[in-house]
């Protein structure tokens, strides 16, 4: 018997995944002073406003910063494949320095997202960050080595940058696929809410004037009522799921918008469109009406 136990051991030894760095970096706390203070810093120096909104991608309704950073990593990837290919050392150079010039505005915008991060996402975005600010000093070397005259010096300082920006890039998607950072938090709800009207409660069980939460089927809903009118949305935020009912009321250009407790992302109470992020998707809404005997009814708004 004790045998055959050693054996099983032996044989799970070889189904025993890999490492998984990105997940260590997760859950180690080593790095959790420096994060706290510069996310701090950064979240005084580039405050709620336009450019913040702008950094995130809230006028586009998409996340800025995965647009950028492909437009950097393809640059630098065809700069390596010029080269591999003996090509003529100039359109190397335009490449490599259209690259670097895009870099600056990809931190940027990632900077700014990253800033407004659960811990554990901020974690794995400082290593992510520091992976490509050595790709990009590598790449700076490489373009300046290449100007002077030495393409060979150039050539291998592009390549260790190259494998520096695929660490990076390693980790970015572990952030936007295993940790859902800029994903959209809210969009599930309207494929878990069946078509049509349905009950939600009565309407003299609702407090005036201030938001509550209830729960319709699989979803929780932020509910808040004025008078014979109700506002009804989904309750998580869209930025990554923070509880809307427990949000500040504030008035953004004269239209009501509810603010979330977690990021501060605000949401207008009108439809649920974003008027300021970190969130970019809006938030979704419902429709509803009020039946003769008192009983308030919701339905997902058309998209």
């Amino acid at each position: 018997m004790k045998e055959s136990v050693k054996t099983n051991r032996r044989s799970l030894r070889h189904l025993v995944p890999p490492v998984d760095i990105a997940g260590r970096i997760e859950r180690s706390e080593r790095m959790d002073r420096p994060i706290r203070v510069l996310a701090k810093a950064v979240r005084q120096r580039i405050g709620p406003g336009r450019l913040r909104d702008l950094l995130h991608g809230v006028p586009t309704g998409k996340p800025l910063h995965p647009p950028l950073t492909d437009l950097s990593l393809g640059c630098w990837l065809a700069t390596a494949v010029l080269d591999l290919a003996g090509a003529d050392p100039r359109a190397a150079r335009a490449v490599l320095a259209t690259g670097i010039a895009g870099a600056i505005p990809t931190a940027a915008s990632g900077i700014t997202d990253w800033s407004a991060l659960h811990r554990e996402q901020q974690r794995v975005g400082f290593v992510h960050a520091i992976a490509n600010v050595a790709a990009l000093g590598l790449y700076v070397g490489s373009l300046a080595f290449r100007i002077a005259g030495h393409d060979r010096r150039g050539k291998l300082l592009a390549f260790a940058g190259l494998g520096a920006a695929g660490a990076g890039g390693y980790l970015g998607g572990h952030l936007a696929y295993r940790q859902a950072a800029g994903s959209n938090h809210a969009e599930s709800v309207t494929h878990l809410v069946p078509l049509g009207w349905h009950d939600l409660c009565e309407l003299k069980d609702l407090p005036e004037g201030r938001p509550v939460a209830r729960r319709l089927g699989y979803i929780d809903l932020f509910v808040l009522r004025v008078g014979e009118g109700v506002t009804v949305l989904a309750d998580h935020c869209s930025h990554l799921a923070g509880p809307l009912h427990q949000g500040q009321l504030v008035s953004d250009q004269g239209t009501v918008c509810v603010v979330c407790p977690w990021h501060g992302s605000a949401f207008r109470l009108t439809d649920g469109t974003v008027a300021h992020g970190p969130a970019t998707a809006p938030q979704p809404y419902f429709e509803t009406r009020i039946r003769r005997d008192g009983v308030l009814q919701v339905r997902p708004a058309p998209i």
